[in-house]
This record gives C-alpha cells, sequence and structure tokens, in this order.
C-alpha cells in the first residue's frame, strides 16, 4: 500500500502480489482506478472531471450515501462521495491486497453534519488479486435513535464503444444501450454480466436489494460540465444499490458488497 496523490488528492494505491491495483481517493473513498493482475484499467474516469475537492469526481466508483440522486430531502447523492474519510487499515490476505476507509459524523465539515444530524460510522472495503474487485460498504448506527438511508457504490465501467456492450441477467433478457438510458430493476438476485468484444465482467451483489444502469447519452452529456461530448460512450453505469431506504436501529448494521471479476 502507497500513499500517493492523484490529480491534486490524497489516495491510496492498493497492490496485490499478482500486480492488480486499485487508486482511492481519501475525498470521497472514492475508488478512481483498478487494474486486473493482466493490465489495463477497468474504470472509467471522465478527463473533464475535477480533482482537486471542489466537487463529487464523475468517474470510478462514487460511494452514495445517505440518499440516491433527488430521493430525498438532502444533498443529491448524499455526502459521503464529497467528504474526506480516512485509512483505518490495510493489508494482504490469501493473496488478495486491501485497505479500509472511514467516515463518521465528526469528520464531517459543520454544514453536513447540521444537514444530517445522526451519530453513525460508514466503513468502505476495497480489496484486489488477480483481475477480482471486490468492495464492501458497511453502516452502523452508533446513536440512539432509528435513522433512514439509501446507499449505491455507483460503478462506472469502462468500455471500448457502448454500442458493444450487452448486459444480461437482468429481467430484460440482453439489454443493449443505444443512447440515454437510466433504468432501476428491483429485488437483483442474480449474477449481472457485462460484455464487450473485450471481455466478459461479472457483477455479484450482496445486501443491496437493487441495480441501476444508467448512461446520460449524448444530449444530457453535452450539458455536463465535467465530461467531454463522446464520453459517454466509453461507459456504462451498473450500480449495486439499495434504493428503498433501510430503517437502522440504534446499535445495528448494515452491509452491502460488490464482486466484480
Amino acid at each position: 500500500m502507497d500513499h500517493i496523490t492523484f490529480g491534486q488528492l490524497p489516495a491510496i494505491r492498493i497492490t496485490a502480489p499478482d500486480g492488480a491495483t486499485a487508486v482511492v481517493t481519501l475525498y470521497g473513498a472514492h475508488l478512481v482506478s483498478w487494474h486486473g493482475a493482466d493490465g489495463g484499467e477497468r474504470m472509467f474516469l471522465s478527463a473533464r472531471s475535477a480533482l482537486d475537492g471542489s466537487r463529487a469526481i464523475r468517474g470510478g466508483v462514487p460511494v452514495i450515501f445517505p440518499q440516491f440522486a433527488e430521493r430525498g430531502d438532502g444533498m443529491r447523492h448524499g455526502f459521503a462521495r464529497v467528504a474526506t474519510w480516512r485509512l483505518e487499515d490495510s493489508g494482504v490476505e490469501d493473496g488478495a491486497a486491501w485497505a479500509v476507509f472511514g467516515l463518521n459524523e465528526a469528520d464531517l465539515p459543520p454544514a453536513m453534519a447540521g444537514a444530517w444530524p445522526h451519530r453513525f460510522a460508514l466503513q468502505l472495503r476495497v480489496a484486489v488479486r488477480a483481475n477480482e474487485l471486490i468492495m464492501a460498504l458497511n453502516v452502523r448506527n452508533t446513536g440512539d435513535a432509528a435513522f433512514p438511508f439509501a446507499a449505491a457504490l455507483h460503478s462506472y465501467h469502462l468500455v471500448p464503444h457502448l454500442a458493444d456492450v450487452r448486459i444480461e441477467g437482468l429481467e430484460a433478457g440482453t439489454l443493449s444501450i443505444a443512447d440515454k438510458l437510466d433504468v432501476v430493476y428491483e429485488q437483483v438476485d442474480d449474477t449481472i454480466f457485462l460484455g464487450t468484444w473485450a471481455r466478459v465482467l461479472t457483477l455479484e451483489q450482496e445486501g443491496f436489494s437493487d441495480a441501476v444502469v444508467w448512461n446520460p447519452g449524448a444530449a444530457d452529456t453535452a450539458a455536463l460540465a465535467d465530461m467531454e461530448d463522446e464520453e459517454y460512450q466509453r461507459f456504462v453505469c451498473i450500480e449495486p444499490a439499495q434504493l428503498t431506504p433501510v430503517q437502522l436501529a440504534p446499535g445495528a448494521a448494515w452491509e452491502g458488497r460488490y464482486r466484480v471479476s
């Protein structure tokens, strides 16, 4: 494990014995890069993304908590992706290199903490080996009152070209994407396969009940300040998500896991 700078952001580079790597910025505990042991980047990151902490990073895997999109009264997609997390632990086990990042209410600036006045502890565990990435998001209620939350790992999977993408394992059968798409699949139990001419990714989730498939398409991308006009052709978001809010009792914990291989 190495402490590095990514753009202008402090980051952790996780390196497995077989050469697989991941880079996670402390800003947002945001996975911004994943290379399998066979080399080659797996995650999309916009060339126009801010990498200075001034706004959320466009690409990689943003951590969505405690609200998904505008489904609530708080900050869009929640505060976790724009808060500064701490590195809590790291190591190597069974050939996998891993790191754990933490966030609680004491880490938040007053404006964020005041807008969501609950005691909580988040942990994100990121592990890599071979051509496998495992992420686990743990939410604990450390206060004395229950609170509701939603969560997601908003994964931007890099693809050679959007027209080559085929997604299987969802209720839609084989799904292809020509332009803008924003679909929620509820109660996802099966493995999802993301295929292109270059490779097939196997996506498995536990704890997260839903999956979101998203691409902004040409028109919406052109309206985004942090994406080049043609960049929508180079990724598809398949996100493990918990969209129906979980009511978390005092002292209770919830965990969602995501495995990509």
